[in-house]
């Protein structure tokens, strides 16, 4: 793996942690970027308030914009005034820009932290660093959840994907996020394609329609989200019967605002989130970002997340140190989408076909949703 440029001059913030980067040499602000919600919260505790008490003089700054990234990373290179320094992304984004050159290559054996064992970052992320750019921080899950309250009497609790295509049986407003990422798939899954054709089809013009008329059988009941907190909040008031979101949403509204929620964990999409930095940061940015990211991407910090949300840490050594929620006391293993009960019927998301194809079917897809 190549490092770029600017990684090169400024590979003595790799091993910050040891003093050879001093605290005068960095910013005194930094912009994380991230998703709002639980999940940001569980950075906060987990990194962003430690890495504060070490750099008391340091301002932090959240910006959750993570669902627009690559648009407004885009448009911040256009007019040369990147503002961010931080920025959370789910994998297929990293990987685009990467790609456009927005994204500033990492290379773990220089900028991550060691497993405490003495393993390389590079052994301990292991398949996960599935980018140039990409410092992969949880595995979740996209699933559904439904209101306990509204199962229709007679009927089982729904446990298939395709229940959410199901009216007659489970009728009731769902939630699905406005984006056509998991939906096609789900859509195709339920109209009879295999799973592992799923990508095959999708890549095809006829396989996307497809997808799309098979959503159509539902879209009038639909309720559109973009906001990971959405679908929780109309579970709650009890607006929707079922609907997508993060696994970890899910979490909050049934175990910590005791909502009578469940999850439906079959066909859950398996994905990565995680951190890049921008392209081209100045450089006393540039150090302080590359000296965040060591710290809160080591294994105990990534252990630590998990205390507060319910997402694998992306580490291999993180995973023997995940204990008790903080707050609730409940062991947190069972609630993770890699527990062997919860992933017995999973969908791994193609990262590289959504890098390529994310744009085009994109205008498809929201070209359907004004249709």
């Amino acid at each position: 793996m190549k490092l770029t440029t600017t990684l090169l001059a400024s590979t003595a913030v790799a091993v910050s942690a040891a003093g050879a980067v001093s605290a005068q040499d960095m910013a005194g602000s930094m912009t994380l970027v991230s998703w709002g919600g639980a999940y940001q919260t569980s950075q906060e505790r987990a990194y962003a308030e430690p890495y504060k008490e070490m750099n008391p003089d340091l301002e932090i700054v959240w910006d959750e914009s993570s669902a627009e990234a690559v648009a407004k990373l885009r448009a911040m290179d256009e007019a040369g005034n990147v503002t961010w320094d931080v920025v959370d992304v789910v994998a297929a984004d990293a990987l685009r820009l990467c790609d456009e050159g927005l994204a500033m290559e990492i290379d773990p054996e220089e900028v991550l932290a060691e497993a405490p064992d003495g393993t390389s970052a590079e052994d301990d992320f292991g398949d996960l660093l599935v980018g140039d750019c990409f410092i992969p921080q949880i595995v979740y899950s996209t699933t559904f959840g439904y209101r306990t309250d509204m199962v229709p009497e007679g009927a089982e609790a729904p446990n298939d994907i395709c229940d959410v295509f199901d009216l007659e049986t489970y009728p009731g407003k769902r939630a699905l996020e406005k984006r056509p990422i998991n939906n096609m798939e789900w859509a195709l899954l339920c109209d009879g394609v295999a799973k592992e054709d799923v990508y095959d089809v999708l890549a095809t013009p006829e396989g996307q329609q497809q997808a799309l008329d098979k959503l159509d059988t539902i879209k009038d009941d639909v309720i559109w989200w973009s906001a990971g907190a959405d679908t929780p909040q109309l579970l709650a008031d009890g607006e929707i019967f079922m609907g997508s979101t993060y696994n970890g949403r899910l979490f909050s509204v049934i175990e910590e605002q005791d909502q009578p929620v469940a999850m439906m964990w079959d066909a859950q999409v398996f994905d990565l989130d995680g951190w890049i930095i921008p392209a081209n940061l100045p450089e006393d940015r540039l150090a302080r970002a590359l000296d965040f990211i060591y710290f809160a991407t080591d294994t105990q910090r990534l252990a630590d997340q998990a205390k507060y949300i319910s997402y694998g840490p992306a580490r291999e050594s993180s995973a023997p140190l995940v204990g008790k929620h903080a707050d609730l006391g409940i062991e947190m293993a069972p609630h993770m989408p890699t527990d062997p009960e919860n992933s017995k019927n999973t969908f791994l998301y193609n990262y590289e076909f959504w890098a390529d194809y994310r744009d085009d079917i994109d205008a498809k897809f929201q070209a359907w949703l004004a249709g």
